[in-house]
């Protein structure tokens, strides 16, 4: 009877006053290499700086906060400019206001300063244009202007990325598709929409909601982030353990590549064995005008569990049952360590901890969507009692209602706000072996020492951690940017040049 009690904690726990909120938004591999033991090296550097390889999302807030802005421009000398590449010219502002209009073709110094800089803050470029079409055939008269006089560009839509991809490193041009925001179709009995890939991923899901349809993607930066820059990196989100890969939900894309040429491969069939599978782009390649893409139904059934576990091991193994005992309802598994949670509570404004009375090493929210309320609930509860007896659960609560649902959400996906808030912040964003997701973190922190906070969060349900070094100030030594990046490429053949000097390497 006492067991029982216990879990109907877990149900019943929370009310309409515990939490406040908001509504919600790949290095592959671990290592396999020793490395030399350059810990206490590390450690004796009073500064510190990590380099960053790649990010995954933007989540919005109010407040204001002090950001440092800086370009890495002892580093970037290291990369020189492609003397190859032309540079603009008056005849080539004209030319683009032709057939852009004066409006859209932007040289301001001050409109620039946003589309130059990443949402970090940590990478500025130098671009003197943006230029914003608002037709497929506008962004293939750019391109085949730009390829015929040398002139280098960088696509960019929300630019809500956190690794500098989406601006420039030195004087690029900038091509923003933020202005084709149209929805095409939508086929309410297939449910495949089919749309322009400036189109931010929330106005996508509320027009769908009005279906009986979602996206299947669902992202901290939907309220900023682009269909068409989500499909380019291949975002992950929080519900891939339900709807899998951006890329399984995409059935055809239209893109325009460097030379100007219209590749159209906006299919709408689900099964289609034609041909080369040549949809899955991304954004070095060319630029995704248009795209189709299957979305599922919006189901009426959702719960959500903030729960607490003693050890990673305990996250693993609450996985492993979840998948077994919740089925086809499960649709979202995340996890994040203690030092995420502390994080939010200490610089994220009305968040609060739903155990305030005591501290947990790790924490998991698990949701499930389904068709009957009823037939949902009892599942979930039975699952939440069997795991809390097993010792898998150290403590739990459901929530009641869509303000509590926001609240839960709110801290996990609070976390790359709060380290913003906090200072500097270096970002990974890694997909590995479940089994081996939490040790990158605790060797990130055995090398580190007491020199910086370091986080482990993610996608549980697969195998998508977001490792965060969290610093007071950013600085320009490069010691410590070595170390990760050793760390995860010690060869250092992934992507070079980009962020730390080859020297470090030698």
């Amino acid at each position: 009877m006492g067991r029982w009690r216990r879990a109907s904690q877990i149900v019943n726990r929370l009310r309409c006053d515990r939490l406040f909120g908001s509504p919600r938004d790949s290095i592959s591999g671990y290592p396999t290499i020793p490395l030399p033991d350059i810990g206490a090296q590390l450690r004796r550097e009073r500064e510190i700086v990590y380099g960053s390889l790649s990010g995954f999302r933007q989540v919005g807030g109010g407040g204001t906060w002090r950001t440092t802005i800086r370009s890495f421009g002892s580093l970037a000398s290291k990369v020189a400019r492609d003397p190859s590449f032309a540079k603009i010219t008056a005849e080539d502002i004209n030319y683009f206001q032709k057939i852009l209009g004066v409006k859209n073709v932007i040289q301001d110094e001050d409109r620039l300063i946003a589309s130059n800089t990443d949402w970090m803050r940590k990478y500025k470029g130098s671009s003197q244009l943006l230029l914003q079409p608002s037709s497929t055939e506008e962004v293939s008269q750019i391109l085949k202007y730009c390829n015929f006089r040398r002139l280098a560009v960088v696509p960019q839509g929300g630019n809500t990325g956190l690794v500098g991809g989406s601006v420039p490193v030195f004087d690029e041009v900038i091509i923003n598709v933020g202005l084709l925001n149209n929805i095409i179709s939508l086929d309410k009995v297939s449910g495949i929409l089919v749309c322009e890939a400036g189109c931010i991923l929330e106005n996508l899901d509320s027009f769908l909601s009005d279906h009986g349809l979602m996206m299947p993607l669902d992202l901290g930066a939907k309220g900023s982030c682009q269909i068409g820059g989500n499909i380019s990196t291949n975002a992950g989100g929080l519900r891939f353990v339900r709807y899998g890969s951006l890329r399984g939900s995409v059935l055809g894309i239209e893109a325009v590549l460097a030379n100007g040429s219209i590749l159209d491969l906006l299919g709408t069939l689900r099964k289609d064995n034609t041909g080369y599978d040549l949809k899955q782009f991304e954004g070095s390649l060319g630029i995704v005008t248009k795209v189709s893409i299957m979305t599922p139904a919006r189901l009426p059934s959702t719960n959500l569990a903030f729960l607490a576990c003693k050890d990673y091991k305990s996250c693993q193994k609450l996985l492993y049952e979840a998948k077994r005992r919740l089925g086809e309802i499960l649709s979202a598994f995340e996890f994040l360590d203690c030092e995420s949670m502390n994080m939010v509570i200490t610089y994220l404004e009305g968040v609060r901890n739903p155990f305030p009375s005591s501290d947990y090493n790790f924490y998991v929210l698990i949701e499930t969507t389904g068709s009957t309320e009823s037939h949902d609930k009892e599942k979930l509860e039975s699952f939440l009692m069997k795991s809390m007896e097993g010792g898998l659960i150290s403590d739990g609560v459901v929530a009641q209602d869509m303000n509590q649902t926001s609240s839960f959400w709110r801290i996990r996906e609070g976390i790359s706000e709060a380290l913003v808030r906090a200072g500097a912040v270096y970002k990974y964003d890694l997909s590995l072996p479940v089994e081996k997701i939490y040790e990158i973190v605790e060797e990130m922190r055995s090398r580190l020492g007491q020199s910086a906070t370091v986080l482990g969060y993610g996608h549980l349900g697969d195998g998508n951690l977001h490792l965060n070094v969290s610093v007071p100030e950013y600085d320009d030594k490069v010691q410590l940017m070595a170390s990760i990046k050793k760390l995860l490429d010690p060869n250092g053949i992934m992507n070079p040049y980009k962020v730390l000097p080859q020297s470090v390497f030698c």
